[in-house]
């Protein structure tokens, strides 16, 4: 076994095709195909199947073919990682981070980290929590910033601060006159949230162990994707919702005077940098940690009562 027939499986599954896989890697059909089937005796495993056209993965092939990609990536990160102990930061780096915390964060820390790495390519996306995990664990991407803990044994988590949340609420609301609230006073009929797989709709939901069904409003039922979106239906229609600190700091002055904070101690969530217990770069790791705790606008105070991200 060597490298060179995992990309050629590679190759085969992302083409289903033999010929166009061989023209791919600059190589004669007869040997890719030689290639692959020695692969496929020395595993014991059948991976495509090559009754018809075009040709298709077997289940245990997709198995393989899955292992094949996390150790090509690996291999491909060893280089990187060769120089960044020789001090050079090179190649590529993924990242990625929850919705609800991305508009809000990134622009504090990654322009001028970015720009302290001028060899490095860095891609950062969006993505929901259930993308996130098994994005780690297969490589797709190095690092994720989300809301922790996850009790995944394959991930390491760094935390970075944790994250009070607010009510957002309409004017109109009868809420009592109070600067703080208990959950118990919120009402959930009012109260507008963020679409199912978003960490932050389980975490307001968990805020009073509601039970009952949420968001009902007359013939009206919406669940949002965006945090802004919440807000501007609150703007606009009335009700509630529940907003994290950084998105509560990026109001307008008008609508900061429709916050509203919890009692003592105020709910928050952890937010984390996630990476595979056996991510090598680690001064990159600290580095990306540095520069966000440098930049971030929330500092430690007083104790927090944490909400899991469920």
């Amino acid at each position: 076994m060597n490298l060179q027939q995992l990309f050629y499986i590679i190759s085969v599954a992302e083409t289903r095709s033999f010929a166009k896989a061989a023209v791919k890697n600059a190589i004669t059909q007869p040997s890719l195909s030689t290639m692959v089937q020695k692969l496929e005796e020395e595993l014991g495993v059948k991976i495509f199947d090559r009754s018809h056209q075009p040709v298709s993965v077997t289940r245990e092939g997709e198995v393989i073919l899955n292992r094949a990609r996390s150790i090509l990536a690996e291999v491909e990160r060893l280089y990187e990682f060769a120089q960044e102990l020789k001090g050079e930061v090179v190649g590529e780096f993924h990242l990625g981070i929850i919705p609800t915390l991305a508009p809000y964060l990134l622009p504090l820390f990654l322009p001028s980290w970015a720009s302290k790495f001028p060899q490095l390519r860095i891609f950062v996306r969006e993505m929901m929590v259930d993308e996130i995990i098994p994005a780690l664990k297969t490589n797709g991407i190095d690092l994720a910033l989300m809301a922790t803990p996850l009790q995944e044994t394959q991930l390491s988590e760094y935390p970075l601060f944790h994250e009070s949340l607010f009510v957002y609420t309409s004017p109109k609301e009868k809420l009592p006159r109070k600067k703080y609230l208990t959950p118990a006073e919120i009402g959930m009929h009012r109260l507008w949230l963020m679409a199912k797989g978003h960490c932050l709709r389980n975490q307001a939901i968990s805020l009073c162990e509601w039970k009952q069904e949420v968001g009902t409003w007359e013939n009206l039922q919406f669940e949002a994707g965006s945090i802004e979106t919440l807000i501007n239906l609150v703007d606009r229609y009335e009700g509630l919702t529940i907003i994290p600190q950084l998105a509560a700091m990026n109001l307008s002055t008008p609508q900061k005077r429709n916050l509203r904070e919890f009692v003592d101690p105020p709910p928050a969530r952890e937010i984390s940098l996630v990476c595979l217990q056996s991510f090598p770069r680690k001064k990159m790791l600290e580095n990306l940690r540095d520069e966000i705790m440098l930049k971030l606008p929330i500092r430690a105070g007083k104790k927090k009562r944490l909400i899991g991200p469920f």
